[in-house]
């Protein structure tokens, strides 16, 4: 069974206009639980069995969460990582985030491409339920690096939406949330914002179905982060915190202040989870496109992300 918060910051579907947001002045008597964690990007790019003192660190560091990151070049024990974690009392998420076939994109103009997409990401689901994972997230609507630069047909947003309730489906009969993000216009072309999200997601009309924020990524797509944040607070199941830079948050460009203002409006459980690429030596930020040292030491970036991000949640008086 999949680890919970006590309780989701998701709100009940029916009866909601997903295209509208919400009203931050109606919830000011909600109290919002954040739970705090990182991805294994901070450390490394690819998991193995040796790396349970990985997680043993994150429990050290005060984190309660951590996102894993799998791909057909990626094996280990699941169940013995499962089990670890949750003696830890750590949730586990996981994401496409390594090897992901080019073929396997179930928003593709190509329905052999679909078919292929739905089946690949069945299986991954299938190896989150075997972790005891709580979610499978990321740009599963479609797949990083694919940016048609065309006119959107009619039928994209449809068939997507189509297919996600079939995996949503699937995924909740595992006991495990699926989670897509909004990537930037240089990563994806279908979903870049949290009101493409929600279309998406109204679109695919199953509740199992969940949008994750990232602060890197609304840098480029969202205009006023409070007002997109407010408008996935019906299914938001967490936000990836780090700087405009991918560095450590605070002292950058994104606007920390209205974040935690329109945070302040879920009802329940926030997940904001650490993700950036471990620069320093060793390191494989290269490889992903950073090219400034922001990470060259994962519990050093935890500990400073950690107390800024405890700081801004503290509620004004």
């Amino acid at each position: 069974m999949r680890r919970k918060c006590a309780a989701e910051s998701a709100q009940p579907l029916e009866g909601m206009d997903l295209r509208k947001p919400i009203v931050l002045a109606n919830m000011v008597s909600i109290t919002t639980k954040f739970k705090f964690g990182a991805h294994q990007f901070l450390w490394k790019s690819y998991w193995t069995d040796d790396d349970l003192t990985i997680l043993d660190q994150a429990h050290g560091l005060g984190l309660t969460l951590f996102e894993i990151s799998l791909g057909d070049d990626v094996q280990f024990d699941r169940a013995r990582v499962g089990r670890h974690a949750a003696s830890l009392g750590i949730e586990l998420t996981v994401g496409p985030g390594n090897l992901w076939p080019e073929d396997c994109n179930i928003s593709s103009d190509d329905p052999h491409h679909r078919q292929l997409g739905l089946a690949w990401h069945k299986k991954s689901i299938e190896h989150a339920a075997e972790l005891g994972a709580a979610a499978y997230c990321g740009a599963i609507y479609s797949r990083p690096g694919h940016v048609c630069r065309r006119p959107p047909p009619a039928d994209e947003l449809p068939r997507t939406a189509e297919n996600l309730h079939l995996l949503a489906e699937h995924a909740g009969k595992l006991d495990v949330r699926l989670v897509i993000e909004p990537m930037s216009r240089f990563r994806i072309h279908l979903v870049n914002t949290a009101a493409q999200a929600m279309d998406l997601v109204r679109l695919a009309d199953h509740p199992n179905l969940r949008v994750n924020l990232d602060t890197y990524h609304m840098i480029t797509e969202e205009r006023d982060y409070g007002a997109a944040i407010r408008r996935a607070l019906p299914v938001l199941w967490g936000v990836h915190t780090c700087e405009n830079d991918r560095g450590v948050p605070g002292g950058g460009l994104v606007p920390w202040t209205a974040v935690f203002e329109a945070l302040s409006g879920a009802t329940g459980c926030v997940r904001l989870m650490l993700e950036t690429y471990n620069t320093g030596p060793g390191g494989f930020g290269y490889s992903r496109g950073i090219f400034q040292n922001v990470c060259p030491d994962a519990e050093q970036f935890v500990r400073q992300s950690l107390g800024f991000l405890r700081r801004s949640a503290q509620p004004s008086h």
